[in-house]
């Protein structure tokens, strides 16, 4: 038998792969990213970068973010709690639950390059679906401008990454409702309404309000899709750190992407604080 120090040893050894692989891929490039933004190019401190996140380009890209992000995690929370819902009463090693919750942790992780491939030969101009309403009912989806490479174009794509991860966060908290609530209920002569107001919502608020921030973040983060369909313009942050790194006429100052990297972490860091409270708050009734 090892002793409890030898134990704690182990452990903590078991952990130093994890440590360096935060410490190399998510400490370090934060550093790198947020140092930039308060130095200029001869590497003296300033505060003139940081002062650039006040231009109406750069709030514009925020304001985008943040409309885009909020839609996509209401819609997308809305239609994965009603799948949840809805899947609640199938057999949690049954072969449905297999197959959705297969399929969820994938299509969860399934953006980039690939998803707005899928999209543009679907709903692209000469997408499948495109030419198919086009020619059998006359109906053009762009007749009012090709809507897919632009902001609105993103709703789509990202609703197909943010139902998946809403059923792989909320599912849990639905399962951990105890029947003996909805049994105690009846027996005090409560309605199904009474429940879902006074019992099971209350409950299930606080999981379902952090699932929302955690779509929010995942969406607010979301690079690469955007980046492949929306090749003009920058119209949200993660593109207008893209500009900035590869431009050196965006709004005159080579550090900007450290500055605006610095905006994103202060927004991710609220909402990922709000995430860790509402999570704590739910925990207490999953026990």
């Amino acid at each position: 038998m090892l002793s409890s120090s030898l134990r704690r040893t182990a452990a903590a050894f078991g952990l130093l792969p994890f440590a360096v692989y935060v410490l190399l891929f998510l400490v370090v490039p934060t550093l790198i990213a947020v140092g930039t933004g308060f130095f200029d190019t001869s590497g003296a401190f300033t505060l003139d970068t940081v002062a650039a996140l006040g231009n109406p380009v750069v709030l514009g890209a925020f304001g985008n973010s943040f409309a885009l992000s909020a839609l996509t995690s209401v819609i997308g929370a809305l239609v994965g709690a009603i799948a949840c819902y809805g899947l609640l009463g199938a057999r949690p090693d049954g072969a449905l639950r297999a197959v959705v919750d297969s399929l969820s942790g994938v299509l969860a992780q399934f953006g980039g390059v690939m998803l707005a491939f899928a999209f543009v030969a679907t709903i692209g101009i000469q997408g499948m679906v495109t030419l198919f309403l086009r020619d059998t009912f006359g109906v053009d989806i762009f007749a009012d401008g090709v809507w897919l490479y632009e902001l609105p174009g993103l709703v789509l794509p990202y609703l197909y990454f943010q139902v998946p991860l809403m059923f792989i966060t909320f599912m849990p908290a639905l399962q951990a409702l105890k029947p003996t609530w909805a049994e105690a209920n009846a027996t005090l002569g409560g309605s199904r309404a009474t429940y879902w107001l006074r019992i099971a919502g209350p409950v299930l608020a606080p999981s379902f309000l952090g699932s929302l921030l955690l779509l929010f973040a995942n969406a607010f983060s979301s690079y690469a899709t955007a980046a492949a369909l929306t090749s003009q313009g920058s119209q949200i942050v993660p593109l207008q750190i893209r500009s900035a790194l590869t431009s050196e006429t965006l709004l005159g100052r080579e550090n900007l992407a450290g500055a605006l990297a610095l905006g994103m972490i202060l927004v991710m860091v609220v909402v990922m604080a709000g995430y860790s409270a509402l999570q704590a708050r739910a925990a207490r009734w999953q026990r």
